[in-house]
């Protein structure tokens, strides 16, 4: 029997899952877990860049876990864990970061985001963070990583690392993974504040939860930026307005896009109604969500199997890479 190709990603824990996670990489989780040996982690150490508090770090991490398996993640078919139960990438880590190169790291896009945004905390965990996430891919030897825009960069840093590391040591241990999508395109959603990516980080109103409040989802997509509307047939659709219909292509039927799109060629469209029926159909898409959000959450008991069983299998993995790394660099084993 041929052995299944391995997938890797993770989420980390500084929130809800949005749509942006879901439509960018849970869906796709989903269906990967029959087809490949998926390991999905919830990334809580990536989250000490920005320093959160150990009761805020707990409660996130557990409401992760819970929309994970909400979304449809099974723990019998992939192995679904925390990064911080897996020791042995710190170890990993440690070895990349031995052959990571202070240019390479700083040239990074998001170090020079992030730096901007919090200049009072660059930290070197954050300098690091691209072999944190090599440390992940690798420590499965995954061939496949799902994911978004903004990581393809990270992904090839990877890429790097573990050629550079097969160049030094003149082995073909580690394979080069290669980003997974189930489409043509990698999915980005955008958020409703009129520009960019939907993230938790974006600030307030930007991203819609898969758990959240109807209420609120209808309040936050109501006041999405627009503009004061079209005024020739058939102009191109700023930024905030193609957000929308990019949103809506996917939580609402064809029909309806279809509908608002010829309203908007036509310059007959209505903002508020057509906000009417997105947040309508974000509200339906995202019910059964929250029905099973509530159903996990109230069983204490199966969370913790569940953490249990995907510490044991994911460490099984991750001890066998580290000890072959060992080896290979000339460290003793561990046993």
């Amino acid at each position: 029997m041929k052995k299944k190709e391995i997938v890797l990603s993770g989420i980390r824990p500084t929130g809800n899952l949005h749509l942006g996670n879901y439509f960018g990489a849970v869906k796709n989780f989903v269906k990967m877990q029959d087809m490949y040996e998926c390991y999905f982690f919830i990334a809580d150490y990536h989250s000490l860049t920005t320093h959160p508090k150990p009761e805020d770090l707990q409660g996130k991490v557990r409401q992760v876990l819970i929309e994970y398996l909400a979304a449809g993640l099974d723990p019998e078919k992939a192995t679904i864990y925390l990064q911080s139960d897996l020791p042995e990438t710190t170890e990993l880590y440690l070895f990349l970061n031995m052959n990571a190169y202070l240019g390479e790291l700083e040239r990074v896009t998001t170090f020079k985001e992030k730096a901007r945004k919090q200049p009072d905390n660059v930290n070197a965990g954050l300098l690091t963070y691209p072999t944190l996430m090599a440390a992940d891919i690798l420590i499965h030897r995954s061939t496949y990583v799902p994911v978004g825009k903004d990581q393809e960069q990270h992904l090839e840093m990877t890429r790097t690392f573990a050629r550079r590391f097969n160049r030094m040591y003149k082995t073909d241990y580690f394979p080069i993974p290669r980003a997974f999508n189930f489409g043509d395109d990698l999915v980005k959603i955008p958020g409703l504040d009129g520009s960019g990516k939907m993230g938790k980080s974006e600030g307030e109103g930007n991203a819609v939860f898969l758990a959240e409040d109807p209420k609120s989802i209808r309040k936050k997509v109501m006041k999405a930026v627009t503009d004061s509307g079209p005024t020739e047939k058939n102009q191109k659709k700023p930024e905030p307005i193609e957000n929308l219909f990019t949103i809506m292509k996917v939580v609402s039927e064809p029909g309806t896009v279809e509908y608002f799109d010829d309203q908007y060629n036509n310059m007959t469209i209505r903002y508020g109604d057509m906000k009417k029926q997105l947040a309508d159909d974000i509200i339906k898409f995202t019910e059964p969500f929250r029905e099973k959000v509530k159903e996990i959450a109230a069983n204490q008991e199966y969370i913790d199997k569940v953490m249990k069983m995907g510490a044991e299998k994911a460490r099984e993995s991750g001890r066998n890479t580290v000890n072959d790394v060992r080896e290979i660099i000339g460290f003793k084993r561990i046993h």
